[in-house]
């Protein structure tokens, strides 16, 4: 039988609707979502699980846009050089400034004045360096001199490899020479004397916690602050005690679009707006809540019970920043291997 003009029709428009998704234009709520990676050091994972459903609301509703965005957590050096190899993260958000410097120096994928692009030189939170013992304090460990006692073991991270370790070295460091009237010898003396105390080092800072928390490894942990409260919290509340030092150091954990990739993804806008979130009084009340020490003023004093004021200086006044201190003290042949040499 002959097909009539109704029937042709029909049969066009069916052909039609089946492959254009049944009439739904490419905009709509069935297109394909925009994905972003933040590839981060290993403390924020619980951070950034509750930041990205928030902003992820925000932005549909601001853009009606679906949006994805995957987490990717490792010590922060070694996250650093992933990226510079090539996994392609639309934002850093890493420990320490120097491992971003890292990527824009070696592979161009960022401006060498990334700092400069967001409030607070790109650092939307702080923390600091901290100790966590063991319920009762049966060491007795109330400074950093305790730490050095004989019979304290202490649980730190590779500097080589993680963030948070490197902040743990510097805290200590900088400690000394503060106790020690600037004396660099009397500091080299303390830093050997502590990491002689360390039975292991872990890769990255999640990986000490959980060999100290889980494994029961050690008589005190040197932590970021927000990891200390989060094992607190996490890992059996009363089991821990938190210690703050008379000392210690500002933690300046630092942001950035990898712009050279969101370019090519075309997610610039997503990826920029995600990082200026963090800078809102609703990024700011997670990041307290997640145990970061906000930037706003107006947040950090509604939880100034969880975070009291501590005597911090930066890496700037003690080591001449990030640069210098990894030239003498993370590079090859640094203060680090030698005082690790018997």
């Amino acid at each position: 039988m002959t097909p009539t003009p109704l029937k042709i029709l029909c049969c066009w428009l069916l052909a039609m609707a089946l492959a254009t998704g049944c009439g739904k234009s490419p905009d709509s709520a069935e297109a394909k979502p925009l994905r972003l990676l933040n590839v981060s050091y290993d403390p924020t994972r619980e951070l950034y699980q509750e930041a990205n459903g928030e902003f992820i609301k925000q932005w549909q509703q601001k853009t009606g846009q679906k949006l994805e965005i995957a987490q990717s957590h490792g010590g922060s050096g070694k996250q650093a050089r992933s990226v510079i190899d090539g996994l392609q993260a639309d934002v850093v958000t890493l420990a320490l400034a120097w491992d971003i410097d890292a990527i824009a120096q070696k592979s161009g994928l960022l401006p060498k004045e990334w700092a400069k692009l967001l409030p607070h030189q790109s650092s939307p939170y702080t923390s600091t360096i901290v100790f966590l013992v063991r319920k009762g304090n049966p060491k007795a460990i109330a400074d950093w001199e305790d730490l050095v006692k004989p019979g304290v073991q202490v649980i730190t991270p590779n500097p080589k490899t993680g963030g948070g370790a490197r902040w743990n070295y510097l805290a200590a460091w900088g400690a000394a020479l503060k106790r020690g009237g600037g004396d660099k010898a009397k500091a080299r003396a303390y830093v050997k004397a502590l990491y002689g105390n360390v039975p292991v080092m872990d890769a990255s800072a999640r990986a000490a916690t959980l060999s100290f928390a889980q494994r029961g490894l050690g008589d005190a942990l040197i932590t970021w602050e927000n990891e200390g409260l989060l094992a607190m919290q996490e890992m059996g509340p009363g089991k821990f005690e938190l210690i703050r030092p008379t000392v210690s150091i500002l933690a300046e954990p630092p942001v950035a679009v990898v712009r050279q990739n969101t370019e090519k993804h075309g997610t610039t806008a997503a990826a920029e707006a995600y990082l200026q979130f963090l800078y809102t009084p609703q990024g700011q009340e997670l990041a307290a809540k997640h145990h970061f020490r906000p930037r706003d003023p107006a947040v950090l004093a509604k939880w100034a019970a969880k975070f009291p004021k501590m005597e911090l200086f930066s890496i700037d006044e003690m080591m001449g920043g990030w640069a210098q201190a990894h030239a003498e003290h993370f590079a090859d042949a640094g203060i680090f291997d030698q005082l690790l040499q018997r």
